[in-house]
This record gives structure tokens, C-alpha cells and sequence, in this order.
């Protein structure tokens, strides 16, 4: 059995899974605010889920841990994970310690990639990206089978993309970045109205005309397609899986986009034989593929 962990900024979610992938258990509690409470409510999920298997830690094969922030792979220690309230934490080694194993750690989004492409059963050779379309926008790639963080682990983080110079302006003080235009965070600074969800509130203000609604719906159309479009023409991915919050609205978004590659298909015959909207899979709403990715870290070689 291997187990994946998934630190999010509400809830870890914990899975057990067997050696031809099915899951076997899967829990959810809530993730504790600080370094002390994270190290804490993931230690309860892994125990949660060895007393429902039956099993204690060591009988797994792997256990891996996802988590937002900056992440050295090859030692365990996250960094500037700020909805977590932790600034540093060696994450790998305290859990190692009270756990009794050894535990790999990695970028949530990076195993959300992974767990994407043994969900989509993509075949060794396969290289994939996935877009997480959440309160943030990043994306992981997984090629030829394997976890691409790039030089410096910056691979995929395509949010800081500038795609309008004259645009609303991101947390990293630049104009017009992929996550300010496409993200549930930059469109609520965008919208800045109400405390619900900011896209929705657009996409409906949108609908009934609402000028400035509009503008934004479009902008964040484009900063999907656009996203898409970069990872394909940068890295000729097979695939591009969506996920995120975003993604689950499904065609009050996707249909704008499938809009904008039409459009672009149109003008361009090198765009056109991109076949960008036909890479493109939709995360299955619930999937917990960043808990399963980090199940699999396990089986990758390890960081140098």
C-alpha cells in the first residue's frame, strides 16, 4: 500500500492506496494554522488512516506529503507556505521522526500533477500538465512519466506571466499576470464586492449585462485559454488537465474558452493545428489527486 497526504489551507485529506492504484481509504480533517498545529493534524490524518486499514505507518511502502509553498523536494522543508501560517518548517523530517518512516514532501500543486496523470492513466512515455485553477494559478508537469520542477522549482509557475501590461495589478506588484486575470484571488481584487465567491458573483453580473462583469468574465477567459496555450507551445504537453475551484463551473467557463480557441483557430492555422482544446481534460469534481500524487512520490528518484 503507499499513502498520500494533502495539506490544504481548510482541510487535510489523507488516501490509502494499493499497488494497482485503487483507493482503499480516504479521510478528510481539518489542517491546523501554525508550524506546531500542521505537523500535529497531519500526524492525526496519517494515524486516522492506519486505523482504518489496519496498518501502521511503516506498512505502507510510501507515504508522501503534498503542501502549498516553496518546497525542497530533496530535504523535506517548506517555506513561506503563508496560508498555513508557517514560514519555515523541515516538514519531512518532523513527520519521519513521529511517524516512525520516511515521509517525501512536494509542492501540492506539483502532486496534484501527478496524481492527475496516474488518475487519466496516461502511459509512461506520456508527459502532462496540470493547471490548478484555485484561489492561486500554477501548473505541474509531468514528463515522460516524471515531475518536472526545473532548475530552481520555478517549472509551471506560469501565474506570473505577464499577458497585459495595462492590467489590473497582482499581490507580486506587476500588471496583468496570469493569476491576477484567471484566479479566484486576482478576481476577487478585480470584482472587490461581496464576501462570496468572486467568480460566480462575475460570471452572474456578467449574464445580466453588468459592464465591468464583463470585462473581467473576458479577461478571464483569455488568461485560461492563454495558460493552455503557453504550456502547449512551451512544452508540447500531451494533455492539459484543469483543476481547481474554477474548473468546476464547468461550461460557464470552458465554454468561453473553447470561444477563444475557436477565435484563435481562425486567425491562425499554426494555432489551429495546435489542437488546443482537444488536449484539454477536466479534473472529475472531488478527485483528490493531490493526496493521490502524493502517494506516488514514493516511486520517483529523489531530488539532488
Amino acid at each position: 500500500m503507499r499513502m498520500g497526504v494533502d495539506i490544504g489551507g481548510t482541510k487535510t485529506e489523507a488516501v490509502a492506496i494499493a499497488d494497482d492504484g485503487r483507493v482503499l481509504e480516504r479521510l478528510r480533517i481539518p489542517t491546523g494554522f501554525g508550524a506546531h498545529a500542521v505537523v500535529e493534524s497531519t500526524v492525526d490524518a496519517v494515524r486516522g488512516l492506519t486505523a482504518a486499514t489496519g496498518t501502521d505507518a511503516g506498512d505502507f511502502s510510501t507515504i508522501g506529503v503534498g503542501i502549498p509553498g516553496a518546497v525542497d523536494a530533496a530535504t523535506g522543508r517548506v517555506s513561506h507556505a503563508i496560508n498555513l501560517g508557517l514560514e519555515q518548517l523541515d516538514l519531512g523530517a518532523d513527520l519521519a521522526a513521529r511517524l516512525g518512516a520516511p515521509v517525501r514532501v512536494e509542492n501540492d500543486v506539483n502532486a496534484a500533477a501527478l496524481g492527475a496523470f496516474h488518475l487519466f492513466e496516461q502511459p509512461a512515455t506520456a508527459s502532462m500538465s496540470y493547471l490548478n485553477l484555485g484561489t492561486g494559478l500554477a501548473a505541474g508537469l509531468v514528463l515522460h512519466g516524471e515531475l518536472w520542477r526545473g532548475a530552481r522549482g520555478g517549472a509551471g509557475e506560469i501565474g506570473h506571466i505577464l499577458v497585459d501590461p495595462a492590467g489590473p495589478i497582482d499581490l507580486d506588484g506587476q500588471h496583468g499576470g496570469l493569476e491576477v486575470i484567471a484566479s479566484g484571488s486576482g478576481i476577487a481584487r478585480q470584482w472587490g464586492r461581496g464576501n462570496g465567491n468572486a467568480v460566480s458573483a462575475v460570471l452572474d453580473a456578467a449574464d445580466d449585462g453588468d459592464a465591468e462583469a464583463i470585462a473581467i468574465r473576458r479577461r478571464l477567459y483569455e488568461g485560461v485559454a492563454g495558460s493552455v496555450r503557453i504550456l502547449v507551445l512551451t512544452v508540447d504537453v500531451d494533455l492539459v488537465v484543469i483543476g481547481g475551484g474554477i474548473s468546476s463551473l464547468g461550461d460557464r467557463v470552458m465554454g468561453g474558452v473553447n470561444e477563444i480557441f475557436a477565435a484563435w483557430s481562425a486567425q491562425s492555422p499554426f494555432i489551429d493545428s495546435l489542437g488546443l482544446a482537444e488536449r484539454i481534460r477536466i479534473l472529475p469534481d472531488g478527485a483528490p489527486v493531490a493526496a493521490l500524487g502524493a502517494a506516488y512520490l514514493g516511486g520517483m528518484a529523489w531530488p539532488k
